[in-house]
Parts: C-alpha cells; sequence; structure tokens
C-alpha cells in the first residue's frame, strides 16, 4: 500500500510539473508569436528627433543628444538593434563619416533588444561625437537616421562639427540612462 502511494504521489506531482512547463512555454511561446508578428517599424511610420541634454552631455571635447524614434502609425511596431547614422551637408550630399555601435561616452550600451511601440510610443538611443580638432573636421547640417531592419532613412537638423565623421550611438531602448 505504501508503495501505491508513493506511487501516486509521484504521478500526481510529475503531471503537476508537466502542466506547468506546459503552461509556462505556452505563454513564452506566444509572448515570443505576438513579437514575431508585429510587424517591423518603418520610416513610413516613424519620426525622428534629437533632445538636447546640455549640460550632461558636454564635455571633454564631446556632445551628445538623444536620439529619438516615435510610431506615428496607426498600429503596433517592432525595433531592434542599433540605428545606422550619416552625415549630410546643407546641400543634403552625404559626407564622410563612420558609425560606432556600443557604449557612448556619455551612456552605456543597453544591447539589443526588441522594443514593441504602440502608436505614438518612442524609443531611443544616446548619439555622441567628438568636437575637437582632429586630423578631419566635418561640418554637417543634417543627420540621416536609418532605422534597424530600414533601407530608407530620416533626416533631421544636425548642424554640427564632428571630429573625423565618427559618430557613436547606443541600441535603442525604451529609456537611455544618463549620468
Amino acid at each position: 500500500m505504501r508503495n501505491t502511494l508513493r506511487k501516486a504521489t509521484a504521478a500526481a506531482f510529475a503531471a503537476t510539473a508537466l502542466t506547468a512547463s506546459t503552461m509556462l512555454t505556452g505563454a513564452q511561446t506566444a509572448s515570443a508569436a505576438s513579437a514575431d508578428a508585429t510587424p517591423t517599424c518603418r520610416t513610413t511610420g516613424l519620426r525622428a528627433s534629437l533632445a538636447d541634454t546640455d549640460p550632461t552631455q558636454a564635455g571633454m571635447s564631446h556632445r551628445g543628444k538623444l536620439l529619438r524614434l516615435t510610431n506615428t502609425s496607426g498600429h503596433a511596431c517592432a525595433l531592434r538593434g542599433y540605428p545606422g547614422l550619416g552625415l549630410e551637408d546643407a546641400e543634403h550630399h552625404p559626407l564622410a563619416s563612420q558609425t560606432h555601435w556600443g557604449s557612448t561616452y556619455f551612456a552605456q550600451d543597453p544591447g539589443k533588444q526588441t522594443l514593441l511601440l504602440g502608436p505614438g510610443q518612442s524609443a531611443e538611443a544616446d548619439l555622441a561625437w567628438a568636437v575637437a580638432d582632429g586630423t578631419r573636421v566635418v561640418n554637417a547640417s543634417y543627420l540621416e537616421i536609418t532605422p534597424p531592419a530600414s533601407t530608407t532613412h530620416l533626416t533631421v537638423p544636425f548642424p554640427e562639427r564632428v571630429t573625423n565623421g565618427d559618430l557613436s550611438v547606443t541600441a535603442l531602448a525604451y529609456r537611455i540612462s544618463l549620468p
């Protein structure tokens, strides 16, 4: 009788564990399916802007701004990763520049994560550059911003002097922490 009771208890415990595991896996699958089913944000449904954070992001010959991408579409969309960046002159001609993905002079990189943006919601990244004399100084008028997984860009005014055309940017996040 004792053996039968142990076997019944073990079977009940195994069934409970299997049910809990199935429920957890089902919830994870539903969440992943929801993120996978959400379309990627496209430039036609986004607005780009740069927010001054001075004096927080000014010092030691470096400058920075928060780059924001806001969902202006009527549906949810997803962003994952780093924005592409480029510099333009006053006539919107491309200027020589390089973009470095990761931590900036002012902020730690939050790493890639999938962000689900409802209509009106924003994601941000920290953008930084040097303003010291260098081998080459690029005088920009505009900044091109290419959202992750996109082949087109948005353009915002960017009347800045950029040492060697080097830009640094973090991955997109719901909020970037600054010191």
